[in-house]
């Protein structure tokens, strides 16, 4: 059944997505990395949670960059009657295709990447078509969390710990700047975020994978955080989610400690602030993004996702030597989002924005565009007025 599909945003999601858009924006990905000077990488990569953002970044800086076979694991919905599959069902789908027509080996497993179920079916795969991983990339976001272990469900929450928190925010739709106040999380709150967005279920898949043999000597394996700057300290690295990212770091040494014996790494890589399906939801988030790209951009320093896991791959994790990192053990691939110069561009921006300047002193428009194109809206070579499939199978 074909049909016009148009954007229908609800809040900080958009509740379509375009197939073909989404293709469009995967290829665009491709032909970035394709362009790039190849890297000397992993060559069999699983990629925990790769559907969206920074996780599927990563898996087409591997196969395209790497010439890497890859395992996809994420939690997607396929359409079904007149409503659309997920964007991340979709961009999986343009992926493999393209994996494929290259030659290059790719497989994906949609499921609950929490459950002990999926953790053996990976390794099932893997045991069958790769035999080990050289790389594992963590990069799973979601709400909620089952704990396998106890049967318990888990809720993350976005808010402040300690007090209360006040600041401009923006509705990145109608471009209105208001002031918000949020309550701070309670005890329960903070450690529901800590096991759904922590370190734990990172920990269980190394675990797993390698007491069943399937993580090669000398894997790397690497998760994704942030930092940001004071503006967003509050609700972000001071909140539960930074609460849950101090737990991901702990367990990254941990990790990197039991991989070490046989020549094995673990990494949290601090990325740049991005649009992505994560970060539209963190109130004051997307007007910070907003703008950081105005300056970023006129200073030309401004990176998608795809740019900044090629930079991760080609100039941290694979240049032959050791991993540059700070004095906590992380790769810092915010390095130019944080530079002193941009920081303070922001913030002079950030004590002035208004509703009636928000569109003259900040890059609002290319915030709504990168939203957009997460769901595979606002491609120039798509005709969205055309009747288009909306059931598109993986392979």
């Amino acid at each position: 059944m074909e049909m016009i599909i148009q954007p229908k945003i609800r809040g900080f999601i958009c509740t379509t997505a375009h197939p073909t858009g989404c293709a469009e924006h995967v290829q665009e990905q491709i032909e970035y990395v394709k362009k790039q000077p190849k890297v000397n990488g992993p060559k069999k990569v699983l990629v925990v949670g790769g559907s969206t953002g920074f996780g599927l970044a990563s898996r087409i800086t591997a196969a395209f960059g790497s010439g890497a076979s890859t395992i996809g694991v994420f939690f997607e919905r396929p359409s079904a009657g007149d409503r659309t599959a997920t964007a991340g069902w979709y961009n999986t789908a343009a992926f493999e295709q393209a994996a494929k027509a290259a030659g290059l080996y790719a497989r994906s497993i949609n499921g609950d990447a929490f459950s002990d179920e999926i953790k053996q079916q990976t390794i099932d795969l893997i045991k069958a078509d790769l035999g080990q991983v050289d790389m594992v990339v963590y990069s799973l976001a979601s709400p909620r969390r089952v704990d396998p272990r106890t049967g318990e469900t888990h809720g993350s929450v976005i808010k402040p710990v300690g007090d209360a928190f006040e600041s401009a925010t923006v509705d990145t739709h109608s471009g209105k700047v208001t002031k918000i106040t949020l309550e701070p999380a309670t005890a329960e709150e903070v450690q529901g975020t800590i096991a759904v967005m922590g370190g734990e279920d990172w920990q269980m898949w190394i675990d797993a994978l390698s007491e069943a043999g399937v993580l090669a000597d000398g894997a790397v394996t690497v998760a994704y955080s942030y930092i940001g700057p004071v503006v967003t300290q509050s609700i972000y690295r001071d909140g539960t989610i930074g609460q849950a990212k101090n737990d991901l770091e702990k367990k990254a040494h941990e990790i990197n400690a039991k991989l070490k014996v046989k020549g094995g790494s673990a990494f949290v890589s601090v990325n740049k602030a991005l649009v992505t399906q994560s970060s539209s939801a963190i109130p004051v988030v997307p007007l910070y993004i907003s703008l950081l790209y105005k300056v970023m951009k006129e200073k030309g320093l401004h990176e998608g996702t795809i740019e900044q896991m090629y930079r991760l791959f080609s100039e941290r994790l694979y240049t032959g030597a050791e991993v540059p990192v700070d004095e906590a053990g992380r790769i810092r691939i915010d390095d130019w989002e944080m530079r002193a110069d941009v920081q303070q561009a922001v913030s002079e921006l950030w004590s002035n924005v208004s509703t009636e300047n928000l569109s003259e002193i900040s890059d609002i428009a290319g915030y709504r565009s990168d939203f957009l194109q997460l769901f595979g809206f606002g491609q120039d070579s798509v005709d969205y007025e055309a009747d288009v499939d909306p059931n598109v199978e993986l392979s």
